[in-house]
């Protein structure tokens, strides 16, 4: 399902790439843009994953990239399991991050002055 980055309604085409100065037609943002494509990942270089991509500014602007691929809305965002899996590993190196509850915190002073 190829849906607007913006509003996300439902792009119904029988192309598979959108024109560069083609607009979703509920509220006009550009449909050939990077916030589009299954390719753009801002942790990456450019944040583009394919390697050499020229630098795009404005990300929701149109762009005449030719590695462009509308992205599926209905697969799950690879950065966020990329932020999961460092969350995951933060996690092993430092222990559960929580803040600890009252009754932990009093325990903890106790146990400094031996009561």
């Amino acid at each position: 399902m190829r849906k607007c980055h913006r509003c996300g309604a439902e792009w119904d085409s029988i192309k598979r790439v959108p024109g560069v100065k083609e607009f979703c037609e509920k509220c006009s943002a550009y449909l050939h843009c990077c916030l589009n494509c299954k390719h753009h990942n801002p942790a990456y270089h450019n944040q583009c994953a394919i390697p050499n991509t020229d630098w795009v500014g404005d990300k929701a602007g149109a762009n005449f990239c030719d590695e462009f691929e509308f992205k599926d809305a209905t697969a799950p965002a690879q950065s966020t399991s990329a932020t999961q899996t460092a969350r995951n590993a933060l996690d092993g190196l430092f222990g559960d991050t929580a803040p600890p509850s009252e009754a932990e915190k009093l325990d903890q002073f106790k146990k400094l002055f031996g009561d």
